[in-house]
């Protein structure tokens, strides 16, 4: 697993390590019971302090992602399935929210939007199925 941030994107860096941490468990790239990267070294790789990366993973202990094994280090909770779908759609939030304002701002109304939205992912399902075939 592979962690990045961005320092000019006015996220805090710790909850730009969560969201991806959630993207891969919800994604099935870090599966149930496995290893995160340790605190220092995960700090030392992103250039950060550690206690940003203590913070992130004491936030996804408290949110049940993550278990940490005094001695061993951090690791995906097991049982971590039902969390997936509800993480998928908690990391789409901001973005529909922001294209639901925009839509607005532009008045475009509710039909029209999905409508939109419905006709782009035709696309790119159109787009996929092409690149397979």
């Amino acid at each position: 697993m592979r962690i990045q941030v961005q320092f000019d994107l006015g996220q805090p860096v710790y909850v730009q390590i969560m969201d991806q941490i959630k993207a891969a468990a919800a994604s099935g790239s870090l599966l149930s019971g496995e290893a995160l990267p340790g605190i220092r070294p995960l700090a030392e790789q992103l250039r950060v302090n550690r206690n940003t990366v203590a913070k992130a993973y004491l936030e996804l202990e408290r949110e049940g992602v993550i278990e940490t094994k005094q001695g061993r280090g951090c690791f995906l909770r097991d049982g971590q399935t039902r969390y997936r779908k509800a993480a998928r759609t908690e990391m789409l939030l901001p973005q529909v929210d922001g294209v639901v304002v925009q839509a607005h701002h532009l008045q475009i109304g509710g039909d029209d939007l999905i409508a939109l939205v419905r006709e782009r992912v035709e696309y790119f399902q159109n787009a996929r199925q092409n690149t397979k075939g």
